[in-house]
């Protein structure tokens, strides 16, 4: 009856830790967008360039998820210096589904309208 009790006791503390853990995760696109530095408020835009990378983070030094061509259409979120987190509205040119979140430089969008 002793060990009954004791691996009662153990299997609920980790049941309630990894529920506490899960609950605490942020989401996939809320850890992504946490360091932006500022907001705008969720403006529509469209790339204008060939070939421009779409990445994981903020800089030239985080890795690309694919590329996005003239036209593509955005939603933009936040910003960190010259960088916008973004959505895909529709999906790209080359591929990249419908509702994928990335970075993309400002001087790689055609226009920014609200």
């Amino acid at each position: 009856m002793n060990f009954a009790l004791r691996l009662s006791t153990v299997a609920l503390s980790v049941s309630l830790l990894a529920g506490t853990a899960a609950a605490l995760a942020p989401t996939a696109s809320a850890a992504t967008s946490s360091t932006c530095t500022y907001n705008i408020a969720d403006h529509d835009a469209k790339v204008d360039g060939a070939g421009v990378n779409y990445r994981t983070g903020p800089s030239v030094t985080y890795a690309s998820k694919g590329f996005l061509y003239t036209g593509d259409s955005l939603r933009v979120y936040c910003g960190k210096s010259t960088w916008y987190y973004t959505k895909l509205t529709h999906r790209s040119k080359s591929g990249l589904s419908t509702g994928t979140y990335g970075w993309i430089r400002s001087d790689m969008l055609l226009s920014l309208a609200g």
